[in-house]
């Protein structure tokens, strides 16, 4: 299925920072851990070996914040250094203080606000989730569908880090995002890969937390190349959520089976008393 423009992911407007994802993040010493303990960084949020549903979506605001993204990035195309230069400061994923130079007047700058207050995580695809050991102590978590993208990555204890194709994923700071950034408040740990040649750049970023709520927990994945001549070659972006409650859990045999409908009620016994009373009448 093909997604309309509003709706492919993490593709951040220019009223955002326009750093790489809306994270910020420190560097913490992995514990040593004892076979088939469960890494610190998973602690909480899943179980060894057993599967979790979850949801593949987007992040997407009312429809009526279009006109005002459209003003912005007119306003973006006319000054672009200056919005680079903002976008270094601000807050990672949420929208720029305001100023005469994004195209928005004030009142219209507040109706923005108030727009984008109202976004709301869409569902997009199901999806079920699953933490393993691997043979030599190192850990996956595989997804299914569209989260299969994350299954190739393996969780190194001993060193704190994500190792891909591409290479070695290491740990920056620590997510504390507020309410205001593009998926809500919510706190997660942040690993990133970035490689640049005469060929291109490559980015591949995974985190890993959960919402202020404690109500989902949170996988978000990207991964980016591009070419030395500015190019997009591959832009693939994964925000998966999954609850946190245990009875949330997927049955290993029943992970990638839809739901039973419900049976439907027995009609409830006659009471006793009175199929009592109408024996003594007879």
């Amino acid at each position: 299925m093909r997604l309309s423009s509003r709706a492919r992911g993490f593709r951040l407007h220019p009223i955002f920072t326009m750093k790489f994802l809306p994270f910020s993040l420190a560097i913490v010493f992995a514990a040593k851990l004892s076979a088939g303990e469960i890494p610190a960084v998973f602690n909480g949020l899943f179980q060894k070996d057993v599967p979790v549903k979850g949801q593949i979506g987007v992040v997407l605001p009312p429809q009526e914040i279009e006109k005002y993204m459209a003003k912005v990035e007119q306003a973006a195309k006319k000054n672009p250094e200056w919005f680079r230069e903002q976008a270094k400061s601000a807050k990672p994923g949420s929208p720029l203080p305001y100023d005469e130079k994004l195209g928005l007047t004030k009142e219209e700058y507040d109706a923005y606000l108030q727009l984008w207050a109202k976004r709301e995580f869409k569902p997009m695809q199901e999806t079920v989730l699953l933490l393993r050991e691997t043979s030599d102590g190192n850990w996956t978590l595989s997804g299914t569908g569209n989260a299969a993208a994350i299954s190739t990555l393996r969780y190194q204890p001993k060193s704190d880090t994500f190792r891909s194709p591409n290479g070695e994923l290491k740990r920056i700071e620590d997510i504390k995002a507020d309410s205001t950034s593009i998926l809500g408040a919510w706190t997660g740990k942040e690993w990133r890969f970035e490689e640049e040649s005469s060929l291109g750049k490559t980015k591949e970023n995974i985190a890993v937390g959960q919402y202020a709520d404690k109500k989902y927990g949170l996988v978000v994945y990207r991964a980016q190349e591009i070419s030395s001549e500015g190019t997009r070659l591959m832009d693939k972006s994964l925000a998966i959520r999954f609850p946190l409650s245990k009875a949330a859990a997927a049955k290993p045999t029943e992970a990638a089976k839809p739901e039973a409908p419900a049976a439907p009620a027995k009609p409830a016994a006659k009471p006793a008393a009175k199929a009592t009373e109408k024996k003594k009448k007879s």
